[in-house]
């Protein structure tokens, strides 16, 4: 029997903890729900989710020191999958309502309101994937849940021989945004795999593939 890798979800009061934790189950993970310091430090992997504000979850993170347990991991090559605003308080900074928020600071770049005729993005979106993404190895053609207002637009660093750029995936509502980011042990979506179907299942399967 394959090993099922042990998965923290971090309960920082943000919502939607469940329906993540069940999914990765679903996907062949053992996933416990939790706020402890600790034990989501140790995981074999942690998923950081999101909904509502930046700033909300922003300061939901500062409350039980997630930006530190995010800052740790990735600094010891430990995986961390971002999802919604999960991933985007992984960029530098975020403005919402004329609110500017400093994010968890692990990407250059800013989350903003998309420009588009019809918000929140709700709904089924397909994305264009880059050659050599892990995350949607096996996934072509295939439609994910997006509910979001805002995105990161670009994720650039600058050229370096000692830093390999990361896989940006993108989707498009109006404008083009980033829809996932495969980046060393730091990966991350827009979209809700969890809410996804087979293509979300898949894409979780592919992550935890990361974990073994």
């Amino acid at each position: 029997m394959r090993r099922r890798p042990g998965v923290a979800v971090l309960d920082y009061g943000s919502g939607n903890l469940r329906s993540v934790q069940r999914a990765l189950i679903r996907a062949g993970a053992d996933a416990e729900v939790t706020a402890d310091f600790d034990a989501a430090l140790a995981a074999g992997g942690l998923v950081v989710p999101g909904v509502g504000a930046f700033a909300a979850c922003m300061a939901g993170l500062a409350g039980i020191r997630g930006d530190q347990i995010i800052d740790r991991r990735l600094a010891g090559s430990r995986p961390v999958l971002g999802i919604c605003v999960g991933m985007q308080v992984m960029f530098t900074d975020g403005v919402e309502h004329g609110i500017h928020t400093k994010g968890c600071g692990q990407w250059p770049g800013t989350v903003e309101r998309l420009t588009a005729p019809v918000l929140p993005h709700m709904g089924w979106n397909t994305v264009l994937a880059p050659s050599g993404s892990a995350l949607l190895a096996g996934i072509t053609g295939q439609r994910f849940y997006f509910v979001h207002s805002y995105a990161a637009r670009d994720l650039s660093f600058p050229p370096s021989p000692y830093m390999t750029p990361p896989l940006v995936t993108w989707a498009t509502h109006g404008e083009p945004f980033v829809a996932a980011v495969e980046n060393g042990p730091l990966c991350a979506t827009q979209f809700h795999p969890e809410k996804s179907g087979d293509a979300g299942a898949a894409l979780l399967s592919n992550w935890l593939e990361m974990l073994r």
